[in-house]
Protein backbone atom coordinates (compact mmCIF):
# COMPACT_ATOMS: atom_id res chain seq x y z
CA UNK A 1 0.00 0.00 0.00
CA UNK A 2 1.84 3.29 -1.00
CA UNK A 3 2.08 5.61 1.84
CA UNK A 4 -0.04 9.22 1.51
CA UNK A 5 2.35 12.30 0.14
CA UNK A 6 2.51 15.24 2.86
CA UNK A 7 3.39 18.49 2.53
CA UNK A 8 3.86 20.14 6.44
CA UNK A 9 1.10 17.76 7.83
CA UNK A 10 -1.05 18.30 5.04
CA UNK A 11 -2.28 16.12 2.04
CA UNK A 12 -2.86 17.09 -1.26
CA UNK A 13 -6.34 17.36 -1.39
CA UNK A 14 -6.19 19.82 2.00
CA UNK A 15 -3.36 21.48 -0.50
CA UNK A 16 -5.42 22.44 -3.30
CA UNK A 17 -8.44 23.50 -1.00
CA UNK A 18 -6.48 26.18 0.86
CA UNK A 19 -6.57 29.79 -0.19
CA UNK A 20 -3.47 31.80 -0.78
CA UNK A 21 -2.96 33.13 2.56
CA UNK A 22 -3.47 29.95 4.81
CA UNK A 23 -0.57 28.22 2.05
CA UNK A 24 1.56 31.45 2.70
CA UNK A 25 1.57 30.24 6.00
CA UNK A 26 3.18 27.01 5.51
CA UNK A 27 5.96 28.28 3.51
CA UNK A 28 9.62 30.17 4.31
CA UNK A 29 9.37 34.34 4.94
CA UNK A 30 11.23 34.76 1.31
CA UNK A 31 8.20 33.40 -0.38
CA UNK A 32 5.13 34.62 2.28
CA UNK A 33 6.75 38.41 1.11
CA UNK A 34 7.00 37.86 -2.46
CA UNK A 35 3.33 36.55 -2.38
CA UNK A 36 2.21 39.46 0.08
CA UNK A 37 3.51 41.85 -2.22
CA UNK A 38 0.58 40.55 -5.03
CA UNK A 39 1.09 38.29 -7.74
CA UNK A 40 2.20 39.81 -10.74
CA UNK A 41 0.14 40.40 -14.62
CA UNK A 42 2.29 37.92 -15.86
CA UNK A 43 2.07 35.47 -13.50
CA UNK A 44 -2.18 35.50 -13.29
CA UNK A 45 -1.01 34.83 -16.54
CA UNK A 46 0.51 32.00 -16.16
CA UNK A 47 -1.74 30.08 -13.40
CA UNK A 48 -4.99 30.97 -15.96
CA UNK A 49 -2.67 28.66 -18.01
CA UNK A 50 -2.13 26.31 -15.64
CA UNK A 51 -5.76 25.93 -14.74
CA UNK A 52 -6.91 25.69 -18.49
CA UNK A 53 -4.04 22.76 -19.29
CA UNK A 54 -5.11 20.72 -15.78
CA UNK A 55 -9.10 21.11 -16.86
CA UNK A 56 -8.15 20.08 -20.69
CA UNK A 57 -8.98 23.32 -22.20
CA UNK A 58 -5.36 23.86 -23.40
CA UNK A 59 -3.88 21.66 -25.55
CA UNK A 60 0.08 23.32 -26.27
CA UNK A 61 2.25 22.42 -22.59
CA UNK A 62 2.29 25.92 -20.71
CA UNK A 63 5.68 27.72 -21.30
CA UNK A 64 7.42 30.45 -19.76
CA UNK A 65 9.91 32.56 -19.01
CA UNK A 66 8.96 33.17 -15.43
CA UNK A 67 12.05 31.59 -13.54
CA UNK A 68 11.28 33.24 -10.08
CA UNK A 69 7.50 32.42 -10.00
CA UNK A 70 6.73 30.97 -6.67
CA UNK A 71 5.27 27.65 -6.44
CA UNK A 72 1.68 27.66 -4.78
CA UNK A 73 -1.16 24.95 -4.02
CA UNK A 74 -3.06 25.17 -7.43
CA UNK A 75 -0.07 24.18 -9.56
CA UNK A 76 0.74 20.90 -8.29
CA UNK A 77 -0.12 18.72 -10.85
CA UNK A 78 0.99 20.16 -13.59
CA UNK A 79 3.50 20.44 -15.86
CA UNK A 80 5.19 23.99 -16.95
CA UNK A 81 8.00 24.11 -19.34
CA UNK A 82 10.18 26.46 -17.78
CA UNK A 83 13.31 28.45 -20.08
CA UNK A 84 16.69 27.53 -19.38
CA UNK A 85 18.31 30.00 -21.23
CA UNK A 86 18.09 28.11 -24.90
CA UNK A 87 15.31 25.75 -24.51
CA UNK A 88 12.47 24.79 -22.69
CA UNK A 89 12.75 22.26 -19.81
CA UNK A 90 9.71 20.15 -18.99
CA UNK A 91 8.88 20.57 -15.43
CA UNK A 92 6.44 18.45 -13.14
CA UNK A 93 5.09 20.18 -10.30
CA UNK A 94 4.63 18.31 -7.07
CA UNK A 95 3.33 18.82 -3.32
CA UNK A 96 7.05 18.84 -2.01
CA UNK A 97 7.71 21.95 -4.66
CA UNK A 98 5.42 24.17 -3.07
CA UNK A 99 7.66 26.89 -1.63
CA UNK A 100 9.78 26.97 -3.93
CA UNK A 101 10.66 28.86 -7.02
CA UNK A 102 10.45 27.35 -10.77
CA UNK A 103 13.97 28.23 -11.76
CA UNK A 104 15.24 25.93 -8.90
CA UNK A 105 14.15 23.14 -10.84
CA UNK A 106 16.47 23.59 -14.35
CA UNK A 107 19.50 24.21 -14.72
CA UNK A 108 20.81 27.26 -17.05
CA UNK A 109 24.19 26.25 -17.21
CA UNK A 110 25.75 22.91 -18.66
CA UNK A 111 28.10 20.73 -16.37
CA UNK A 112 31.66 20.92 -17.68
CA UNK A 113 33.47 17.93 -18.43
CA UNK A 114 36.86 18.07 -20.36
CA UNK A 115 38.45 15.73 -22.67
CA UNK A 116 42.34 14.55 -22.73
CA UNK A 117 44.54 16.76 -23.59
CA UNK A 118 45.78 17.89 -26.98
CA UNK A 119 49.17 17.21 -28.86
CA UNK A 120 51.78 19.29 -27.06
CA UNK A 121 49.58 20.18 -24.24
CA UNK A 122 52.04 18.52 -21.58
CA UNK A 123 55.59 17.83 -21.73
CA UNK A 124 55.33 13.83 -22.31
CA UNK A 125 52.51 14.64 -25.59
CA UNK A 126 55.78 16.54 -27.33
CA UNK A 127 57.33 12.80 -28.21
CA UNK A 128 53.58 11.33 -29.24
CA UNK A 129 52.93 10.99 -32.67
CA UNK A 130 50.84 12.97 -34.61
CA UNK A 131 48.62 10.12 -35.78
Amino acid sequence: MAKERLFKGKSIEELEKMTLEDAMKLMKSRQRRALRNGIKDKEKILLKKIKDSKSGKRKKPVKTHLRDTVIIPEMIGATVHVHQGKSFEPVVINELMIGHRLGEFTLTRKRVSHSAAGIGATKSSKSASVK
